[in-house]
C-alpha cells in the first residue's frame, strides 16, 4: 500500500532555499544525457551475467554517465531488501531465495571485463540471514582482487541484528568500507526504519577500525529531507568522533510516490559551503553536491592517501 511519511518539523532554511512544491527539478538538477554507446554494452553485461546494480534499482540519477564510462556498482545478495526504508526504491519484501554460489565469481567476471581498477559491492539487506550476508561480501571482495587485482570498496547494511557479522567482512581486507548514515538522528527511523539504530551505525564505523585500522572508512547523508543545519553538523561531528576518513554529501530526490517527498533542494554553493567545514573538521576527502551519492566516483576518492 502507498504510503507517505511525514516531515517531524519544519527545518532551518537559508533566505533563497528552493523548496519542493510543485514537482518541478531546479535548474541545477537538469543535465544532459550522455552521447555514448558504453552504456548500453554495461546494461547488456549485467544481464549477460545475471547481475544486479544498486544503478539501476535504486533508479540513481547518475546511471547513465556511470554506464557510459563502463562501470558500476554491483548490488549482490538479490534484489529484494527486507527493509521498508522510506527513501529508496529498491523493491521490498521477502527474499525469494539464498545467496547465488556463483554470484562472486559473475562479479569478478564483470569487474575483468570492464576492466574495473575500483570496484564497488553493496547490497539489499538481508535480515534472514544469520550473518546479514557477511560472509558473501567476504567471497565477493576476495573473487574480485583475485581476478582483477582492482582494489575494493563494500557499502553494506547495518547488520544490526548480527553485529559480530561485520569481522567477516573486515576479514576480507576491503580497502574502504562504506556505510551510509543517510540523514541526521532526529528523522533517522523515519528515513531508515525502525529496525535502524543511529548509535550502532557510528559504533561499527569504530569497529572497523578495531578489526582492521588500515581499511578507510566512509559514509554519506542525503540532504533535503527536513534535517536542520545545526544537527547536520552534529551528525557529521559525530561520524569524525568514531574515525570516519571519507564523506559524501547529495541531494535527496524522491523515487515515487510512495517515498518520502523532498523538503528542499539544496543549491550547489550551499553544498560547497558544508564541503569545506567538513574538510575543517578533519574528513580526508569529501564529495558533496547535487548528484553526489556514495559510490558516485569512488575509485577517485579511494586513490586519495
Amino acid at each position: 500500500m502507498a504510503f507517505r511519511l511525514p516531515v517531524v518539523a519544519e527545518p532551518e532554511m537559508p533566505e533563497g532555499t528552493s523548496v519542493s512544491a510543485t514537482g518541478r527539478l531546479p535548474r541545477w538538477l537538469k543535465r544532459p544525457i550522455p552521447k555514448s554507446n558504453s552504456n548500453h554494452l554495461t546494461d547488456q553485461l549485467m544481464d549477460e551475467l545475471g547481475l544486479e546494480t544498486v544503478c539501476e534499482n535504486a533508479k540513481c540519477p547518475n546511471r547513465m554517465e556511470c554506464y557510459s564510462q563502463q562501470t558500476a556498482t554491483f548490488m549482490i545478495l538479490g534484489n529484494v531488501c527486507t527493509r521498508p526504508c522510506g527513501f529508496c526504491a529498491v523493491h521490498r519484501g521477502r527474499p525469494p531465495q539464498a545467496p547465488a554460489e556463483d554470484e562472486p565469481g559473475r562479479i569478478a567476471e564483470a569487474a575483468a571485463r570492464l576492466g574495473l581498477k575500483h570496484v564497488v559491492i553493496t547490497s539489499v539487506t538481508r535480515d534472514d540471514l544469520p550473518d546479514g550476508g557477511a560472509d558473501h561480501f567476504y567471497r565477493c571482495v576476495l573473487a574480485v582482487r583475485e581476478r582483477t587485482g582492482a582494489t575494493t570498496e563494500v557499502l553494506t547494511p547495518d547488520f544490526v541484528q548480527c553485529k559480530d557479522a561485520l569481522a567477516r567482512v573486515i576479514e576480507a581486507r576491503p580497502d574502504v568500507f562504506n556505510h551510509n548514515m543517510e540523514t541526521v538522528p532526529r528523522l533517522y527511523r523515519r528515513v531508515r526504519g525502525p529496525k535502524s539504530d543511529y548509535a550502532w551505525t557510528l559504533q561499527m564505523m569504530r569497529e572497523v577500525k578495531k578489526y582492521d585500522e588500515s581499511v578507510k572508512t566512509k559514509s554519506g547523508l542525503m540532504l533535503g529531507l527536513g534535517e536542520e543545519r545545526g544537527e547536520l553538523l552534529d551528525a557529521l561531528a559525530d561520524l569524525r568522533e568514531h574515525g570516519v576518513d571519507f564523506l559524501t554529501l547529495g541531494q535527496y530526490l524522491q523515487p515515487g510516490e510512495k517515498y518520502l517527498p523532498v523538503v528542499r533542494y539544496v543549491p550547489p554553493e550551499e553544498f560547497d559551503e558544508l564541503a569545506d567545514l567538513a574538510k575543517e573538521m578533519g574528513f580526508i576527502k569529501v564529495a558533496a553536491g547535487p548528484f553526489v551519492r556514495s559510490s558516485y566516483h569512488a575509485r577517485d576518492m579511494a586513490e586519495t592517501t
